[in-house]
C-alpha cells in the first residue's frame, strides 16, 4: 500500500469546514462567504432538510400534480359517498324496532366494516401516495393490510350467510311465517363471522413491515411497506408466517373470491329451483314472493359488487407472482393503488346499493332526509298517511321482523329517531 498524500485538509480536519473568511467574527457568527473550495453552511442545512421533508406536489403546481389532484378528487367522493352510505344503513337498522333481524344485523355489520375501512384505511393510503411518507409508521403497514382482508372475510361469509338464509327460507314448510329468531341467536351468527374472519387476517400482521429507498436523483427517503416476515419473530411462527406468504396468493382467491361467488350462484340455483316446484303445486301470496324476490335480487346485487371489484386485484397477483421481474416499482405501486381503490368503491357502493334494493331500507332513509329538509313540513292528515303507508309497507315484508306482531303497534313514524 502506497501512503495516502498529505494536504492541508488532512493535517487540518476542520479547515475544510470552515469559511475562507479570516475574520474571527465572521467565524463565531457562521456567517458563510464565497470563498473557493468552501461551500456554505445554509446549503448543507438544505439538503439535510430535504431529507426530511415531507413531498407536497400539491403545490407549487407541477406535471406530478395533475395525477395527485385527481387521486384526491376521486378518494373524497368515495370517502364521502362510503360514510354517508354506510351511517344511514347501520342508523336505520340500529334505531327501527322492526328491522332488527338476523338478515339486517348482518347488513349492518357489513356497513360497519366497509365504514371502518373509508375512515381508517382510505386517508393512510391517500396519505402515502401523495407524500410518500407512511403515515403512523409501522403500525398503519400492519393494520391497513389487516383491516382490508378482514373486511374481505367479513363481506365473504355474510354472503354466505345470506345465501344460507335464502335457503331455508324457500325449504322451510311456513315459508310466509318465519319464526322468530332470538337476539342470542343473531349475536352468535355475527360473532362467528368477524371472529372467524379476524382470525384468518392475523397472519397479515406479521407479514408486512416499513421498509426505506433513498431516491438516487432528489436524495429524498419514501416509505413503503413491503411484504416480508421479520427476522425477529420466532422460528416456529416464522415458517408459518412464511408459508403463508407462499400460499398466499392461491388462499386470496380461492376463500375471498371463488367461495362467496360459488357459494352464493349454488344457493340460488337451488333456491330458484325449489321454488319454482313449490309454484307448481302450491300458489303462494303475491306479497310474500315479491318480498322472496327482492331479497334475492339484494344477494345477487352484493355478489356481482363483491366479484366486480375483487377481480382486479387477483388478476394482478397472478400476473404479478410470474412476472414481477419484469415490472418496475413504478408499476407495482401503481397496481397496488388501483387495487386499493377497486376495495374502496365497493365499500362505497354496497351501502348505495343496499338502500336502492332493499325497500324498507330505502324507505326509511327517505323518510328520514324528507324530516331532516328544512322545506319539508307536511301536515298531520298527510303525516299519518305517509305513517299508515310505511307500516304497511314494512309489515308486508315479514324477514324484516323478529319480534312479536300479535297487536298492532300505533302508527308511528318507523324511521330513524330525525
Amino acid at each position: 500500500e502506497f501512503p495516502r498524500p498529505l494536504n492541508s485538509a488532512s493535517l487540518h480536519p476542520t479547515k475544510a469546514l470552515l469559511p475562507s473568511s479570516t475574520d474571527p467574527s465572521e467565524q463565531q457568527q457562521g456567517v458563510p462567504t464565497d470563498g473557493e473550495g468552501a461551500e456554505p453552511r445554509a446549503n448543507l442545512t438544505t439538503v439535510s432538510d430535504k431529507r426530511l421533508q415531507i413531498q407536497n406536489p400539491l403545490y407549487p403546481v407541477t406535471e406530478n400534480s395533475y395525477s395527485a389532484y385527481a387521486v384526491m378528487f376521486l378518494s373524497l367522493i368515495v370517502f364521502a359517498v362510503g360514510i354517508i352510505g354506510n351511517l344511514s344503513v347501520m342508523c336505520i337498522v340500529w334505531h327501527n324496532y322492526y328491522m332488527k333481524s338476523a338478515w339486517n344485523s348482518i347488513l349492518a355489520s357489513l356497513a360497519f366494516w366497509d365504514f371502518l375501512i373509508l375512515f381508517f384505511c382510505l386517508p393512510v393510503v391517500i396519505f402515502n401516495e401523495i407524500t410518500k411518507k407512511r403515515l403512523l409508521g409501522d403500525v398503519s403497514c400492519r393494520i391497513v393490510p389487516f383491516m382490508e382482508v378482514s373486511s374481505l372475510g367479513v363481506t365473504t361469509f355474510s354472503l354466505c350467510a345470506l345465501g344460507i338464509d335464502r335457503f331455508h327460507a324457500a325449504t322451510s314448510p311456513q315459508a310466509s311465517a318465519r319464526p322468530i329468531e332470538q337476539c342470542q341467536s343473531i349475536i352468535a351468527k355475527l360473532a362467528v363471522i368477524w371472529v372467524g374472519s379476524m382470525t384468518l387476517s392475523v397472519p397479515e400482521i406479521l407479514l408486512w413491515q416499513l421498509a426505506q429507498d433513498t431516491s438516487p436523483v432528489s436524495g429524498v427517503v419514501t416509505e413503503y411497506c413491503t411484504m416480508k416476515p421479520s427476522s425477529n419473530l420466532p422460528e416456529s411462527v416464522y415458517s408459518l408466517v412464511l408459508t403463508y406468504q407462499n400460499a398466499r396468493m392461491w388462499w386470496y382467491f380461492g376463500c375471498y373470491f371463488c367461495l362467496p361467488i360459488l357459494f352464493t350462484v349454488s344457493c340460488q340455483l337451488v333456491t330458484r329451483r325449489i321454488s319454482g316446484t313449490e309454484k307448481k303445486t302450491e300458489c303462494r301470496g303475491t306479497k310474500h314472493s315479491q318480498c322472496e324476490s327482492h331479497l334475492n335480487c339484494t344477494i345477487i346485487g352484493l355478489t356481482i359488487i363483491y366479484g366486480l371489484c375483487t377481480t382486479p386485484e387477483n388478476v394482478c397477483n397472478i400476473v404479478v407472482a410470474y412476472m414481477s421481474p419484469d415490472m418496475s416499482k413504478q408499476t407495482l405501486d401503481l397496481l397496488n393503488l388501483i387495487n386499493q381503490f377497486f376495495l374502496f368503491f365497493k365499500c362505497s357502493v354496497t351501502p348505495v346499493l343496499l338502500l336502492c334494493l332493499c325497500r324498507p331500507l330505502g324507505q326509511a332513509f327517505m323518510d328520514c332526509c324528507c324530516c331532516c329538509c328544512e322545506g319539508c313540513s307536511p301536515d298531520t292528515a298527510s303525516s299519518e298517511g305517509s305513517a299508515d303507508s310505511k307500516l304497511k309497507t314494512e309489515m308486508s315484508s315479514s324477514i324484516f321482523f323478529d319480534k312479536p306482531r300479535e297487536s298492532p303497534p300505533p302508527l308511528l313514524a318507523l324511521g330513524t329517531p330525525c
